[in-house]
């Protein structure tokens, strides 16, 4: 065996223990959106709020999404925290192929042109300050222009390759 086989191994088994250990780990479930061209928007367990001054959000696209051109020609961004009565619509996002704006999604033109979703417990629209490769992904972080944290529900998680209510 030569070191590049090992090496190219080793991140194999590397990426698979990411894999293995972030599905044990409970994260929240948001919708990313955004438009230029096309709306575009998709399913993210990645999304971490950064800093409150100023107040900035960050979360990760792959860079072969189909959302990941709209993304990186848009100015701006929106934030869907998803309630635990939104598996449909997590789901819908999350499904390649998808005709993600049709019905029964329910969205609107927001601030600055964002598709933002209605019935959601939070949404914000951010300008996105940057854009950063990160393997196949891309780290976007954006600032917080806007916004509603006022609406019903309790979040919806997603842990072990499923979308899950929130249980006390």
């Amino acid at each position: 065996m030569t070191a590049t086989s090992d090496l190219d191994t080793s991140q194999v088994e590397a990426t698979g223990l990411l894999r293995s250990a972030f599905r044990r780990h409970a994260a929240g479930v948001a919708v990313i959106t955004a438009h230029a061209r096309r709306p575009a928007g998709f399913t993210a367990t990645s999304l971490t709020s950064v800093a409150a001054e100023p107040p900035l959000f960050s979360f990760g696209v792959g860079t072969a999404s189909s959302s990941w051109p709209v993304i990186a020609e848009a100015g701006y961004i929106g934030v869907h925290i998803l309630g635990e009565h939104q598996r449909e619509l997590a789901e819908t996002f999350a499904r390649r192929g998808a005709d993600r704006f049709a019905g029964p999604t329910r969205w609107s033109r927001g601030p600055h042109g964002v598709p933002v979703l209605e019935d959601v417990p939070a949404w914000l629209v951010g300008r996105i300050i940057t854009r950063a490769p990160a393997g196949d992904h891309h780290l976007v972080v954006a600032e917080v222009v806007a916004g509603d944290a006022g609406g019903a529900g309790r979040p919806l998680v997603y842990h072990g390759g499923r979308f899950n209510g929130l249980r006390d």
